[in-house]
């Protein structure tokens, strides 16, 4: 993810032990405060933008692709006339994705509101991947549990994603294929979550750059320039 995170524009005092930033205008615990609520913007924007029609296919930031095996034998389907079913597949992983997403809200906000102030300084002193870190390490785990069964029962009316466990399924187990890729709905379902993560650090990024769009007193106080 290519971005850079709470270090500019948060001025948390040198008390704080937080390098770099402005002195003497912010305590540790309103920095705290300020970067929950613009995680917790930024989750429920993101949640928002890709829990809908659209949210996934249509964005090539986060749209799903094919497994890599699948990937190199969609060009002999299309030459064999396979091309709608290649759509159709494609299709519908990304809708799995857009239905599984406003599963996540509720996790999202409760991993961010338990968030301590040395969690939210461990992410002004961390680096570009420093709020994918947390979240990752707060809810990758319980949201990959509840986007499985929405991606499965969203897949398995697609017989191209039937066909493709049962082949490359095989090739799984014998440890010819990544773990990951073996399986179309764990394939849909972890790129679903990195998709999440990845828009909700975009959305965290805007909040940092115009807080005063946000109307909220906090996020113009801790990211005001």
């Amino acid at each position: 993810m290519q971005r850079r995170v709470f270090l500019v524009a948060i001025p948390v005092a040198c008390a704080a032990g937080v390098p770099g930033l402005a002195q003497a205008a912010v305590s540790s615990a309103d920095a705290a405060t300020g970067i929950r609520a613009a995680l917790e913007r930024g989750a429920a924007s993101a949640v928002a933008l890709l829990g809908r029609p659209g949210g996934f296919l249509d964005n090539p930031k986060v749209r799903i692709p094919l497994p890599p095996a699948l990937e190199q034998a969609s060009g002999v389907l299309k030459l064999m006339g396979q091309q709608r079913r290649v759509d159709e597949l494609v299709t519908a992983m990304n809708r799995a994705a857009e239905a599984a997403v406003p599963e996540a809200k509720a996790l999202l906000v409760e991993a961010v509101r338990s968030m301590s102030v040395e969690d939210a300084l461990g992410i002004v002193r961390g680096g570009d991947t420093s709020v994918t870190d947390f979240f990752a390490s707060r809810t990758r785990q319980p949201l990959t549990q509840r986007f499985l069964p929405i991606v499965t029962r969203a897949t398995e009316k697609v017989s191209l994603a039937q066909s493709y466990n049962e082949l490359v399924g095989k090739a799984g187990a014998m440890g010819l294929v990544k773990a990951e890729d073996a399986n179309l709905e764990r394939h849909v379902t972890a790129k679903a979550v990195d998709g999440l993560y990845l828009m909700i650090g975009e959305e965290e990024r805007r909040i940092r750059q115009d807080p005063i769009a946000t109307g909220s007193a906090i996020l113009q106080k801790v990211f005001g320039r």
